[in-house]
């Protein structure tokens, strides 16, 4: 899991709330249980005019150009801001592998749904929940916004804002340790407690 320290970038406008997980990777989708290859396929409904299918050649689709994420001023975006409740619905993970594999580092709202914001740091992107005077705020604002997660805050040119992290989760996103990277860092005990527990019962 990559590592999060610190990110600097604009932040792509999804001005809608209680958008749940089969908005952001439909459930056709979901036959991969691979982390990679989702991007394409992120907000499929609303990037694309037609509907979408496992093995579509996508540059071949056509889009919708009034939707957000097919504005070039935000091909480059690792942030994106958006509303209230975001990633309701089921608890599929491949929610925040397709926004990882578009390229979105952090998520800022109001609030998030509880599987939805776990997923999120046990796959490497940050979910930042700001007030909703706050959200409004950014959304007027079309600088670069800078997320520093060992300071916690958010910045812009003007205002600094301070978001809460449960300690542990910031450590293991600061070192890009997931669940199973959390196990190997105890790789030498695990080690030793097989050779022991195999002398002890040979016959296992």
């Amino acid at each position: 899991m990559k590592k999060f320290t610190s990110l600097s970038s604009i932040a792509t406008p999804l001005d809608r709330a209680n958008i749940d997980t089969d908005a952001i990777i439909p459930k056709q989708f979901l036959k991969s249980i691979k982390k990679s290859g989702f991007g394409p396929n992120l907000f499929d409904e609303w990037r694309y005019l037609d509907h979408g299918e496992p093995g579509m050649d996508n540059s071949k689709r056509p889009i919708n150009p009034d939707f957000i994420l097919n504005n070039p001023k935000y091909s480059e975006a690792q942030i994106l801001l958006t509303r209230r409740n975001f990633g309701c619905g089921s608890s599929r993970e491949h929610a925040p592998w397709a926004l990882e594999d578009f390229g979105f580092r952090a998520i800022i709202a109001p609030s998030f749904a509880d599987i939805f914001y776990n997923n999120c740091f046990k796959n490497g992107i940050l979910p930042v929940v700001l007030s909703n005077e706050i959200v409004d705020e950014l959304f007027e604002y079309t600088g670069k916004i800078v997320i520093s997660l060992d300071d916690q805050s958010v910045t812009t040119d003007e205002h600094s804002f301070r978001f809460d992290v449960d300690p542990e989760r910031k450590r293991r996103l600061i070192n890009g340790l997931d669940d199973i990277g959390l196990t190997l860092q105890h790789e030498d005990q695990i080690r030793l407690f097989e050779t022991e527990h195999f002398k002890k019962h040979p016959w296992l």
